[in-house]
């Protein structure tokens, strides 16, 4: 039978078609009107997405690079800062502050699990000038209590600003950015925005620029101040990625238009498809008798699975590749060949879901033993949570 190749990793994430028509219909150039009239919308858009009324900025990097950008721009050399970490890109948090000289305090919690409130408020100091953590840590598949950190910070009278890594976070987790007092938020491309890799955006409070004016770790080609100036004007600080730009404002009209062209509607939408999708897949793979990998904090960005007792997790990501086209992700690092991921960010939808269910039902009964496997049984749990949910349309996250 023929094979269709299918994306189910937490990114990059499959393309929604019109963004790729735009992207390859974008033969323009980055200093004339048509594309500042474009740039312009971009922006005034991703606010919508991000949910937010302050400045939005592109950055022509991977998610990675707002990441670092947040920290040289909000961080002086030998200031303390709270890095909450709990998987690789809690990691990469710790890496990067300690790279501009800042004294990470770090609290770990072990993969696949969260933090309580009060052990970040034990571990917070009377100097902490910043927290960074991700909304969700899709090397585990956790989602963390972003609002509980905001409220938190707030009860303490605190200065300290809230940095928050959504790169899978955003289009999959309700965020309610200035009402929670969110200070930076973070995106990338390739996640929900359902467009190739190669841009960040972000966003800052009022209270994160004023940081901005005073920090003194070094920067340049991520000078958020100069790419703000520029942003005004319809302009980047230097050369875009255009036709990433293109495709970004194709999907975020496809997103408003699912909203009844509302951004924001339609970013809610967005967020409810994965948590039906991840909630689908959940269930599936408990009734093959496998365990949730963060059962306490589950992400609707990527659900994480601990695979049949005695078997690599990359024999289930191997054989659902070869047999079906079907491309989930192993463990990273030390989870290798310990957990599987199973992605729900963009544009997945429920036939989607139903059919990687299906295709792990195949494996399941050819390579995984499990005792008392019948045919049926993952896709009928998936079924009864999405009529459970008094759903009687799949929601549409497909042109």
């Amino acid at each position: 039978m023929i094979r269709k190749t299918r994306l189910f990793t937490p990114g990059p994430t499959p393309l929604l078609p019109a963004a790729q028509f735009a992207m390859a219909a974008a033969d323009i150039h980055h200093r004339t009107p048509e594309f500042r009239a474009l740039y312009q919308r971009v922006l005034e858009q991703l606010k919508g997405f991000v949910g937010t009324k302050n400045d939005v900025l592109l950055l022509a990097s991977s998610g990675t690079g707002a990441m670092e950008a947040s920290v040289s721009n909000l961080t002086s050399p030998g200031d303390r800062v709270l890095v909450l970490s709990a998987g690789k890109f809690g990691e990469r948090w710790t890496a990067i502050t300690k790279a501009f000289g800042c004294q990470a305090d770090v609290l770990t919690a072990p993969n696949g699990q969260t933090f309580s409130l009060d052990e970040v408020r034990a571990a917070l100091k009377p100097d902490t000038r910043a927290v960074f953590v991700q909304a969700t840590e899709s090397s585990t598949g956790v989602r963390h209590d972003v609002e509980g950190l905001a409220k938190l910070l707030k009860s303490e009278g605190s200065e300290t600003l809230l940095i928050v890594d959504a790169i899978t976070g955003l289009g999959t987790t309700h965020l309610d950015v200035d009402g929670w007092g969110v200070d930076v938020i973070i995106g990338g491309s390739q996640k929900a925005v359902m467009i190739p890799p190669g841009l960040a955006y972000l966003s800052l409070s009022d209270r994160a620029w004023k940081v901005t004016e005073t920090a003194k770790n070094p920067r340049y080609y991520f000078d958020l101040r100069k790419e703000r100036k520029n942003a005004q004007k319809g302009e980047s600080s230097y050369t875009p990625a255009v036709s990433l730009i293109a495709a970004l404002g194709a999907a975020l009209d496809y997103i408003a238009a699912q909203g009844g062209g509302d951004v924001a509607a339609g970013r809610k939408i967005l967020v409810d498809n994965a948590e039906m999708c991840a909630a689908m897949t959940r269930a599936a793979v408990q009734a093959l008798g496998m365990t949730l990998f963060a059962p306490d904090a589950p992400a609707a960005a990527a659900t994480a699975v601990l695979p049949p007792a005695g078997v690599d997790s990359g024999v289930i990501v191997k054989e659902l590749k070869s047999r079906f086209s079907a491309i989930v992700t192993n463990g990273q690092g030390e989870m290798k060949g310990e957990i599987f991921r199973i992605a729900h960010i963009g544009f997945f939808d429920y036939m989607d879901t139903i059919a990687i269910i299906g295709a792990l039902e195949q494996v399941a009964a050819s390579s995984l033993n499990i005792p008392g496997f019948a045919f049926g049984q993952a896709v009928a749990a998936a079924q009864k949570v999405f009529a459970g949910q008094g759903v009687e349309e799949p929601v549409a996250v497909h042109a």
